[in-house]
């Protein structure tokens, strides 16, 4: 079984190319053409799920380390990104609608906003849901399935509302090749 559950507690391991681009905690990764996982940006399809961590042995060390996000340019060559893999998880992403949402928009699908690196100390996903993408009756990266619980991120009247989504173009439901 891939995806979450409790007899794989939840994470899925796949291989991350050594010297590749920095994937921060949480960020949405994709199955590349070579065979490794790297970061989503915008409109990209066939979305594993989002990190949660990274796990390899330090190349100048030789330590196993874990990190909730990875490096740009880690010349590990051992790297395996755990994934938050279930076409079922629920995520929240923030709006970058600088104005009010709709609660029609629950249903409708939408792209990532242009891919934002996360930054120190903390290295957590910076990615942002585009507002102007949601449209209902296309096939888009993420599902809206409603506003976040949280009630300090959840009024639709103000700006960056919080939203709940699926992975709408999940790699496991796609069945075409990447």
């Amino acid at each position: 079984m891939y995806g979450n559950g409790y007899e794989n507690m939840g994470l899925g391991e796949y291989p991350v190319a050594a010297s590749s681009s920095a994937i921060y905690f949480q960020d949405l990764v994709v199955q590349a053409a070579t065979g490794y996982v790297t970061v989503g940006v915008a409109t990209t399809i066939d979305i594993i799920g989002s990190l949660n961590g990274v796990f390899y042995t330090d190349a100048t060390t030789s330590k196993p380390t874990f990190q909730n996000y990875l490096q740009g340019s880690n010349t590990a060559s051992d790297i395996k990104a755990l994934v938050n893999d279930s076409p079922l998880q629920q995520y929240e992403i923030r709006s970058d609608n600088t104005g009010a949402s709709a609660q029609t928009d629950v249903g409708c699908t939408a792209d990532i906003a242009t891919y934002a690196a996360g930054s120190s100390p903390n290295f957590v996903s910076a990615v942002t849901l585009s507002d102007s993408t949601i449209a209902a009756g296309s096939s888009q990266q993420l599902k809206l399935i409603g506003v976040s619980r949280d009630p300090d991120n959840s009024d639709l009247t103000s700006a960056n509302v919080v939203w709940r989504v699926l992975i709408n173009e999940s790699f496991f439901g796609d069945t075409t090749g990447v």
